[in-house]
């Protein structure tokens, strides 16, 4: 770190910038401190540097404002939040939409991963680089670089547009013109995201809003019975709330398939503050089904958390956004406003003395933060680092006292369980994967987007509700659940899309991804692409994953290449030990895909 940042001065628009997020200015260092020992006592657990989890509100907003953070307006962040520079930076450099470095105000984030890449992302890469030169060298007002998944993968080939001092914006089915448009233009003339872009499909009552109703309009969310849940189940008290939830069989709909019931338990029978926090950091590849409830029903998502927060006994909610998801932030921080104006947030929800609201905090681009601890580390004001278990967040979460944490779908999975009964839940579906399932479909196929059918569905079933591969062409492979999922072959399309059903062939549902491949795709590229992934997104902080990424990578383009001598089986060696090793599900998943493509011969070849 240059130690000139502890002198360095911010620009006026910068301290600006900051003021408007931290407030008025405060007397510096001595001051900040002395109020941070003076409140100690009242945070319960948390550091001696209270407002530290203001640190990422605070760096986007410079970013926002200047295209980039400087190390004035670093060091002025951390006299107002009273945090070391030399961990500020830290945090900033840990986060791929962040920049300490000056760079052009306008820039396109070009994803080119598995399902755009499917989709033309190379073309369109190559059309940019004519037209605005090699990826980051871009010169004067507008550059472009290379992105890992968007969660657009129905709208591949996805653009992100990150715009100093205007609205971010995210363009689906991009194409050279409308992206090089977008970064001159002052306020670019679309919008994606709304229901007429996308393909849905509801067989059940995940997605029935979507489409019917306007998710920027609280009177119609209520006149489709928007927040019936939330009163019956202050009519049901909180323990019967869990009870209900337990007996639906419901679990986790992230990737970890947690019994939610047991977990809203936990946390309730936990001592001391508690919160609830729902992750909507949604960066698994080839899955976007949270983006849409978060675009297209916002009030299902916040009227879902005010009903976990009753439950647990919590008063304070956090919903975390991935970064480059800015119509699901700007629809949800208008629907949080909202539904305070109208008395269903605050601390007098529905007239019923209840206490609960939210904040909506957003992430800065990392895969990592998915994971439910290094999301805490992350609204904290830290590295977004997972942390070792146990203690687990029921236990030991947030600010360091017992967390609720579900993903977005489990939590809109509370509303029908409420309204309808946890029985009657629990009936859908099969024995062991009980209700509906939001599939993500995207790939080599006719009509991709999410598509919710009740569990028993077989793959073969979900890719023709998609309308198959494309026309002329022959399905290659499948990969179920994402960049931390597993291959699958042809042959396994009559498999169920369930917990149990998948796990009998070896392979996870996961977050619900399904990716389509046929003939035309290079899979060596495809599976390269994979573990280039999870080389960049380590998070560095254990050996056997930060080690073992990069190893991985290399063993597989050896084998790629020829010839395979040993590369097969030290892929397999790397894989046991980050199995084994690692931290968290990233270093422990990052080997599944690979493994699961040489097992299938879809890339090297003998032993």
């Amino acid at each position: 770190m240059d130690l000139r940042l502890m002198t360095a001065e911010p620009t006026a628009a910068e301290r600006d910038a900051v003021d408007k997020v931290l407030g008025e200015p405060d007397s510096g260092w001595v001051g900040g401190l002395r109020r941070a020992v003076d409140g100690h006592a009242a945070v319960g657990g948390r550091s001696i540097r209270e407002r530290r989890h203001q640190l990422l509100p605070a760096l986007h907003a410079v970013q926002s404002s200047a295209g980039w953070i400087s190390q004035g307006a670093l060091n002025y962040i951390c006299r107002r939040l009273t945090v070391p520079p030399a961990e500020a930076y830290g945090v900033v450099t840990f986060y791929a939409m962040l920049s300490t470095t000056p760079r052009p105000p306008r820039v396109a984030h070009v994803c080119d991963d598995v399902s755009c890449a499917v989709a033309g992302a190379g073309g369109l890469k190559a059309a940019l680089e004519r037209k605005l030169g090699p990826a980051g060298l871009g010169t004067g007002e507008v550059t472009w670089i290379r992105s890992p998944c968007l969660g657009m993968c129905d709208q591949a080939p996805a653009v992100f547009l990150q715009l100093a001092g205007g609205h971010d914006w995210a363009i689906g089915s991009a194409e050279p013109d409308s992206v090089v448009s977008g970064l001159v233009g002052q306020t670019p003339a679309f919008e994606t995201g709304d229901s007429s872009d996308l393909h849905v499909s509801s067989g059940g009552p995940l997605l029935a809003r979507v489409g019917k109703e306007s998710p920027s309009d609280l009177g119609d969310y209520r006149a489709a019975g928007g927040y019936s849940a939330l009163a019956r189940a202050f009519d049901m008290g909180p323990q019967a709330v869990i009870d209900e939830i337990t007996l639906s069989g419901l679990t986790g709909r992230g990737g970890a398939a947690f019994p939610t019931g047991r977990k809203w338990q936990a946390v309730a029978d936990a001592a001391g503050p508690r919160y609830v926090v729902a992750n909507g950091d949604e960066s698994e590849p080839g899955t976007f089904k949270d983006r849409v409830l978060m675009e297209e029903d916002p009030f299902a998502v916040i009227e879902a958390m005010a009903i976990a927060g009753w439950a647990v006994g919590a008063e304070k909610g956090y919903l975390y956004i991935r970064g480059e998801y800015p119509l699901a932030t700007q629809r949800l921080g208008d629907a949080i406003e909202q539904a305070r104006v109208y008395g269903l947030l605050g601390g007098n929800v529905l007239g019923r003395g209840v206490a609960f609201d939210i904040e909506l905090r957003r992430g800065a681009g990392a895969y990592i933060c998915g994971e439910e601890t290094a999301l805490f580390n992350s609204i904290e004001g830290y590295r977004g680092e997972p942390r070792s278990k146990p203690p687990y967040p029921t236990e030991r979460g947030l600010f360091g006292q017992p967390t609720l944490v579900n993903n977005i779908e489990t939590l809109a999975n509370v509303l029908p369980i409420i309204n309808g009964g946890g029985q009657a839940f629990a009936a859908t579906g099969t024995p062991g994967s009980t209700g509906t399932k939001l599939f993500c479909l995207s790939g080599s196929v006719n009509r991709p987007g999410v598509y919710e059918v009740a569990f028993g569905a077989t793959l073969g079933q979900l890719l023709d509700m998609a309308g198959g591969v494309r026309p002329g062409r022959r399905l290659q492979a499948i990969l179920v659940g994402g960049a931390a999922g597993s291959f699958v072959e042809p042959d396994s399309l009559d498999v169920p899309a369930t917990f149990e059903g998948l796990g009998a062939i070896g392979a996870s549902l996961g977050s619900g991804a399904v990716v389509v491949f046929d003939d035309t795709v290079e899979m060596p590229s495809i599976v390269g692409r994979i573990a280039e992934f999870f080389r960049d997104e380590s998070c560095g902080q254990c050996v056997p994953c930060r080690v073992g990424t990069v190893r991985q990578e290399e063993a597989l383009h050896r084998l790629i290449e020829g010839p395979p001598d040993g590369q097969v089986g030290l892929l397999n060696e790397i894989a046991a030990v980050m199995r084994d090793g690692s931290i968290c599900g990233l270093g422990q998943t990052a080997a599944t895909a690979v493994q699961s493509a040489v097992a299938l011969g879809l890339v090297g070849g003998a032993t």
